[in-house]
C-alpha cells in the first residue's frame, strides 16, 4: 500500500483509509473489517466521537490496541450529544473541545490522537478560540496534529490563514467536483493535504451505477442527466476496468489528496476498494475526459 505525507506533518497515510462509521456496533464483525484493513496495509483509521454515541471509538481503539504505534488514528469533535441522545448540537468552544478530547482518548484507550479534527464549522464560530484549543492540546501532547472536516471554502480559508492545520477532510468525487473550484488549489498552495470522503457518490460511481440512482438526482445532476453521464463515463473512461477503480483513482490523481477514506461493512468490501486503489492510475487524458463529461460545480456561498 502506497503512502502519502499528510500536509507538513511526519504522518504518512495509506492512499486508502478506512472510514470507521460503517463498521457497525457488532464487535466481532467490526474487528474482522479492521483486521482485514490492517492485513492489506491500511494504516489510516477515521472515526468520530459522534458515531454511535462514542461506541465506534471504543471498538476502533480496542481493535488497534496491539498495533497502536504502527497506525494513524483520526477522530473528530465539535458535535455534542444531547443528554437524551435524541440529537446533538454544535459546540466548537475551547472548553468543550478540551473536554471532548479526554473522553475520546479514554474511549480509544490511547495516550494521544494522531490527527484531531474539528467536525464541521461556520464563520459564526469563535474560530480563534477553537484554534487556541487545538494548539494547546498539541502543546500538551494530547494530539499530534489537527485538521478540520469541512466543505465550506470560507471556513477552510479562515483555518488556512490562522492555524497550523495539516489536513482538511471533504466530500469529493467525479460527481462532486466542487472542491476543485476553490478549496483544492488553496490547500495545495499552503501545503495542506486533503482527505476525501464520499468518493463513490452514494454508490453511483460503483459498478452498480444507475441501480443507485434516485429520482431526486445527485447534487447538480437530475435523474435524466445521471442516465446520460454515467454510461458515457463507463464507455469512454472505464472500459474493462471497474467503475470503483476510476472513481478512487480520480481522487488520487489530484496531488493535494493524501488519502481516500472509504467505508466498508465487510472484509470483502475492503479488498475490493484496495484492488481499485492499487490499479493503474488515470492518465492525464482520462482525467481530461472525465472533466469534459462532468460538471465543474461551485459551492454556493454559505457560512
Amino acid at each position: 500500500m502506497k503512502k502519502r505525507r499528510l500536509g507538513n506533518s511526519d504522518l504518512h497515510v495509506s492512499e486508502l483509509g478506512l472510514g470507521c462509521m460503517s463498521i457497525g456496533t457488532e464487535e466481532k464483525t467490526a474487528r474482522r473489517i479492521i483486521e482485514a484493513a490492517l492485513e492489506e496495509g491500511i494504516n489510516y483509521f477515521d472515526t468520530a466521537d459522534l458515531y454511535d454515541f462514542g461506541e465506534n471509538e471504543k471498538i476502533v481503539g480496542q481493535a488497534l490496541k496491539d498495533v497502536r504505534e504502527q497506525v494513524i488514528i483520526a477522530t473528530k469533535a465539535g458535535n455534542r450529544w444531547h443528554e437524551d441522545r435524541a440529537g446533538w448540537s454544535w459546540d466548537p468552544s475551547k472548553a468543550y473541545i478540551k473536554e471532548a478530547v479526554k473522553n475520546s482518548l479514554k474511549r480509544l484507550g490511547t495516550d494521544y490522537i494522531d490527527l484531531y479534527q474539528l467536525h464541521g464549522g461556520t464563520l459564526d464560530d469563535p474560530i480563534d478560540e477553537t484554534i487556541e484549543a487545538f494548539e494547546e492540546l498539541k502543546a500538551e501532547g494530547y494530539i499530534h496534529y489537527y485538521g478540520i472536516s469541512s466543505i465550506r471554502p470560507n471556513v477552510i480559508r479562515e483555518f488556512v490563514e490562522k492555524s497550523s492545520i495539516v489536513s482538511v477532510m471533504m466530500q469529493y468525487s467525479i460527481l462532486d467536483r466542487r472542491p476543485e473550484e476553490a478549496a483544492l488549489p488553496m490547500l495545495q498552495e499552503h501545503g495542506i493535504s486533503v482527505v476525501t470522503r464520499g468518493p463513490l457518490a452514494k454508490g453511483l460511481l460503483s459498478d452498480k451505477l444507475l441501480e443507485k440512482a434516485s429520482e431526486k438526482g445527485y447534487l447538480d445532476y437530475n435523474y435524466e442527466e445521471l442516465h446520460t453521464v454515467l454510461p458515457m463515463l463507463k464507455e469512454r473512461v472505464a472500459g474493462t476496468r471497474s467503475f470503483t477503480e476510476v472513481a478512487l483513482q480520480y481522487n488520487l490523481a489530484n496531488p493535494v489528496v493524501a488519502s481516500v477514506v472509504a467505508g466498508a461493512s465487510s472484509p470483502e468490501q475492503i479488498r475490493n476498494n484496495l484492488v481499485a486503489v492499487r490499479s493503474q492510475p488515470l492518465s492525464d487524458e482520462e482525467v481530461a475526459v472525465i472533466k469534459e463529461l462532468t460538471k465543474a460545480s461551485i459551492y454556493k456561498e454559505h457560512r
